[in-house]
């Protein structure tokens, strides 16, 4: 993950509220195009999501965690997209 230059950019846009290469998510697939190329969708502008061994982690100061499952998950306009 170090050198990992798509979280890089990625924790760059969230921390300086920089959204312009982001949009609203459409649709599902739009999340999951993303998780597929390897980069990291914007949840509620506060946190990176990331896939990793089939399940969805979302990245705080001290690490990646288990996305819980809530209906906030399911709300499109909750999430942010390259």
């Amino acid at each position: 993950m170090f050198k990992n230059e798509a979280l890089h950019s990625a924790l760059i846009s969230l921390h300086s509220f920089d959204f312009s290469y982001y949009k609203m998510a459409k649709s599902y697939e739009d999340i999951f195009s993303m998780f597929h190329c390897g980069t990291f969708p914007i949840y509620k502008e506060k946190y990176l999501v990331g896939y990793f061994g089939n399940k969805m982690m979302y990245l705080e100061s001290n690490g990646w965690k288990g996305m819980p499952s809530t209906e906030d998950i399911f709300k499109m306009e909750n999430w942010l997209v390259c």
